[in-house]
């Protein structure tokens, strides 16, 4: 039996994609901030017959990254890391917020916390063949400045997201020119699900919704689920383009330069 970490797996999109990943016959390593919802999502996915693990860590932390990767590291049925967990636009207004390492807070959940994982992961999913990492990411994306990558001059939530976004795109595509390269048999794809679910996130944005749960959940259970190459980006079911920066060789070596050594 293959073996599924899914982060965020407590709420909105992770919440809906658990039950239905233990059901497909995945064990499910589910991930989430608080214990309570940690317990109830795996009473969840047993209830819909399937198999499940809970795990608890504020992926806002590097350290307790580091320690849910321990704790999953080595499993020889790991075959899928899904990098769901994030943090949205916020309420209208907030203020910046940083995380316990002292990163922006966006910056920190959305796109260090999938790399710093997915890299503490890898050696672990390159031992089974045809492994996966999903990261979960929108079309909303806005250009990186990278002389303020804290945002630490001129902040708000909406651009602070789509930033950290653009970053995932771009990181996401890199991960899989390199995995490519060494053939290790590890595919790497990027999803923008659905556009404004119905979820907390969207709502506490102020955003009205465009789109249900399970709209972007049968997204994202296709991209796990089946076999869709590597290196790219998707817009629901269908293949799609990030925003043009992703591509752009001289914001991959900078945003390369700027992950050296997480």
């Amino acid at each position: 039996m293959h073996a599924v970490l899914l982060t965020g797996a407590t709420g909105g999109l992770g919440r809906w994609l658990a039950p239905r990943l233990g059901a497909a016959g995945l064990t499910v390593l589910l991930h989430g901030r608080d214990k309570a919802g940690v317990d109830r999502g795996v009473a969840e996915v047993h209830a819909a017959g399937g198999r499940a693990e809970g795990f608890v860590a504020d992926l806002a932390d590097l350290a307790e990254v580091d320690r849910l990767a321990r704790a999953v590291a080595g499993r020889e049925d790991l075959t899928v890391l899904v990098n769901n967990a994030g943090v949205g636009f916020g309420e209208p207004g907030a203020p910046r917020e940083l995380s316990a390492d002292g990163y922006e807070l966006r910056w920190a959940v959305n796109l260090l916390a999938p790399v710093h994982l997915t890299r503490a992961l890898l050696p672990t999913l390159r031992v089974n063949a045809h492994s996966k990492v999903v990261n979960l990411g929108s079309l909303g994306q806005a250009p990186i400045d990278f002389d303020d990558l804290q945002m630490a001059q001129r902040y708000d939530g909406i651009t602070a997201y789509r930033r950290s976004k653009l970053a995932l795109a771009v990181w996401t595509f890199e991960l899989a020119e390199h995995e490519e390269r060494q053939r290790t048999g590890v595919s790497v794809n990027c999803l923008h699900p659905a556009t404004f679910m119905d979820t907390a996130m969207v709502r506490e944005a102020g955003q009205p919704p465009h789109s249900t749960v399970e709209q972007g959940g049968a997204a994202t259970l296709r991209l796990i689920m089946e076999e869709h190459g590597t290196g790219g980006f998707f817009n629901g079911t269908e293949p799609a383009q990030a925003h043009p920066d992703a591509y752009d060789p001289r914001v991959r070596d900078r945003l390369r330069a700027a992950l050296a050594g997480f």
